[in-house]
């Protein structure tokens, strides 16, 4: 079974600001607002959603191809995929761009000022559809180019590929009809609860009338685990436990990843939740989207709980 990760691919800069921004902000000059926040470094970190679900999917013994843009700085992260042994066939390189980037700088009280780029992501990744099998084929659309996650699903239901819908922080971009057009014939919707809420304020659709579009939607929890929800009733995932946790940006591409393979492995749906759940667990043991790793063992003890 090919698997095809539509998305992004973003270095995320991360900074550290050793005092308060309030402290440097003057609230009655906030209309004329110029400050300058030192920071203690820079750390450079691989993300995006793209390379976060293949990597995740890499690490469960899957071959998965990325179908994303990248910039001209391509260079570090093509050889980051190389020694993981992910592959760069389905990246489009666009030469007068940067590479997406996030610039995230964060004070002594977590808050944080973040600048995001999207460069080379303003470009489609320009996915041969007429090259894929449809009967060997899982495309899984997350948040990327906006042209991309509209005229994908339509290319899949065209063709009679199965394909995921995971529209993520990209909603606020969209218009309800394309929206509801990408969610109908998906295998799955996946999506966060504020995520789930946006969608139905956004398409004026309840929650029994969206379940008609998709075969299933998934919706993560964050620390409460996730909830299956399908015609017939909802089924909930706890989450795997860790008393390890130090970051959980990135957990919900790992789990995804971890969902993908219990699918292309013939798991059942609550199955695949559960191997999602494993995989996020390892994820939020580790700062960066792109840092974790396991044995099959150390998986499997925490799969069986």
């Amino acid at each position: 079974m090919n698997i095809i990760v539509s998305g992004s691919l973003a270095y995320d800069r991360i900074m550290n600001f050793p005092g308060h921004f309030s402290e440097h902000i003057l609230p009655e000059k906030i209309h004329v607002l110029n400050v300058c926040f030192q920071v203690n470094g820079v750390k450079e970190k691989f993300g995006g959603t793209a390379g976060n679900i293949a990597y995740a999917l890499t690490l469960m013994g899957e071959r998965p191809l990325i179908s994303a843009a990248i910039g001209y700085d391509y260079h570090r992260y093509f050889e980051w995929l190389s020694r993981n042994g992910i592959s760069t066939d389905g990246i489009r390189i666009i030469e007068d761009e940067l590479t997406a980037g996030a610039y995230i700088t964060t004070d002594k009280t977590d808050n944080q000022i973040t600048g995001f780029n999207p460069g080379a992501m303003k470009h489609s990744s320009c996915l041969d559809f007429d090259r894929l099998d449809p009967g060997e084929t899982l495309l899984i659309v997350s948040p990327g180019n906006l042209g991309d996650m509209v005229n994908y699903p339509r290319l899949c239901k065209e063709r009679g590929i199965d394909y995921i819908f995971d529209p993520g922080q990209s909603l606020p971009m969209w218009d309800a009809k394309d929206l509801i057009r990408s969610i109908e014939g998906s295998r799955i919707l996946i999506v966060n609860d504020y995520e789930l809420d946006l969608i139905m304020n956004k398409t004026g659709l309840n929650k029994k009338e969206l379940l008609r579009l998709p075969k299933t939607i998934i919706t993560t929890l964050g620390e409460h685990g996730s909830r299956i929800s399908m015609p017939d009733g909802d089924i909930g995932i706890p989450v795997v436990k860790t008393d390890n946790v130090k970051d959980p940006t990135g957990a919900g591409d790992s789990y995804r990843g971890g969902l993908i393979s219990g699918l292309i492995r013939g798991k059942d749906i609550e199955q695949c939740a559960r191997i999602g759940s494993v995989c996020a667990s390892f994820a939020v043991e580790c700062y960066g989207t792109q840092e974790y790793c396991f044995t099959a063992d150390e998986f499997n003890r925490r799969l069986k709980g």
